[in-house]
């Protein structure tokens, strides 16, 4: 007889997993396996869709802006000057005197009437004072004159008095009356000496005033010619020792050219005529100018006529005596040169573009573009005259996207 035992806890068996669910894991991973992946795909899609259009250049036609029309292509005659002030002044005393400061040295700019340098006043003082003195002592006297006449005038009254009632002769009240017009002509000396004495002291006044040596105009000091402890005198004294100036002062606002034309071109020549400088220092700069007079006379040494030039528009860098040399132009080919000395501009319409009212361009430089803000004349049918913002030779755009903005990297269309 067989006997079997049943455990009376749970069936372990029944907690293994069935193969449909582990089919259905597997199926699961399957899926969201390719999708992760498809998403990350599309994401560095993106990414390195963004670093290729930063990286982008647009490509741009661009063109050099053109002179409007050479002026130097129009000139008449060539002449070589120097750059002269038509105010100049070696700045010296009045009186001769020991230099006791000097104020300014060279380069220095000065306004009219500025204390440049003082001479030694010690003896014009002393004169100063004396006559002062005398002046003072004159007047005081009057008023000493003034009591006396006062007293001698009741004296004349009493006089008349007593010679009325018959005590006093006619000859007492001779005498009183006398006495009265002495002292009245004693005042009127002394009033006269007065003046005398004023007159005095406004001549050692002047003395002092002349010991101080004052700008005689604005300018720019260009030569310092003496020194403390040396002698001055308006006039030379024959010796090494003594200055006839103290400074040399230019008014840098009357500065023109002074060019000698031969005889023979004189003819080309007149009185408002368009010309262009260049300095020998700078010579890519032309400086716009005009004749102011020609000297109505000729040296029959050189064979020359003196021709006085005007600069339209003065710089700093114009200095005195400076080498310059003048083309003087026809009329017709003045207007191509504005204001500033540049030659003015042309470009092609299409490079304008309007931005909130204004006109601007782009400008190419280093591989980049710049915006600029430009002042155009009328239209010269496919071209445009530039006032301002431009000058010849720079690079612009003329044909590019809308969306060019300042500063963007561009590549030139070959």
């Amino acid at each position: 007889m067989e006997t079997s035992f049943k455990s009376a806890g749970p069936d372990l068996a029944s907690l293994t997993i069935g193969d449909y669910s582990r089919r259905g894991a597997r199926v699961g991973q399957r899926v969201l396996l390719p999708a992760g992946l498809g998403i990350l795909v599309v994401l560095g899609s993106l990414c390195l869709s963004l670093v290729a259009f930063k990286g982008f250049k647009p490509v741009v036609e661009v063109t050099t802006v053109q002179s409007a029309a050479d002026p130097r292509a129009g000139v008449v005659l060539n002449a070589s000057g120097y750059v002269t002030p038509q105010i100049r002044a070696t700045v010296s005393s009045k009186i001769t005197g020991q230099v006791k400061a000097v104020y300014v040295n060279e380069g220095l700019h000065v306004a009219q009437n500025q204390v440049m340098a003082t001479l030694d006043d010690s003896d014009a003082r002393v004169r100063w004072d004396s006559a002062k003195a005398d002046c003072e002592a004159t007047v005081a006297a009057i008023r000493d004159l003034r009591v006396h006449l006062g007293n001698a005038e009741r004296e004349l009254k009493r006089t008349k008095e007593l010679q009325a009632a018959g005590i006093q002769t006619a000859e007492a009240l001779d005498q009183a009356q006398t006495n009265v017009e002495s002292i009245n002509a004693q005042i009127d000396l002394a009033e006269e000496q007065v003046k005398a004495s004023q007159a005095r002291v406004e001549v050692a006044q002047q003395d002092l005033d002349n010991a101080t040596i004052r700008a005689p105009f604005a300018g720019v000091v260009i030569s310092k010619d003496a020194q403390v402890g040396e002698i001055v005198s308006p006039v030379s004294a024959g010796s090494g020792f003594t200055r006839t100036g103290i400074v040399t002062l230019v008014d840098m606002r009357s500065l023109e050219i002074d060019v000698d034309v031969n005889e023979s071109y004189i003819a080309r020549v007149y009185a408002g005529q368009p010309t262009l400088a260049t300095l020998d220092a700078y010579p890519d700069w032309q400086i716009p100018s005009h004749v102011r007079t020609v000297i109505a006379t000729a040296d029959r040494q050189k064979a020359t006529v003196e021709v006085r030039v005007s600069i339209d528009k003065l710089d700093s860098r114009i200095l005195p005596d400076m080498g310059v040399k003048v083309a003087f132009l026809s009329k017709k080919h003045a207007a191509s040169v504005d204001k500033n000395g540049e030659l003015k501009a042309l470009i092609p319409r299409s490079a304008v573009r309007q931005e909130n009212g204004s006109s601007i361009v782009f400008v190419v430089r280093d591989g980049r573009i710049e915006r600029r803000a430009v002042t155009l004349a009328e239209a010269q049918s496919s071209e445009a005259e530039v006032l301002a913002g431009l000058v010849s030779g720079e690079i612009i755009v003329v044909n590019g996207p809308e969306t060019l903005h300042d500063g963007q990297a561009v590549e030139i269309k070959p």
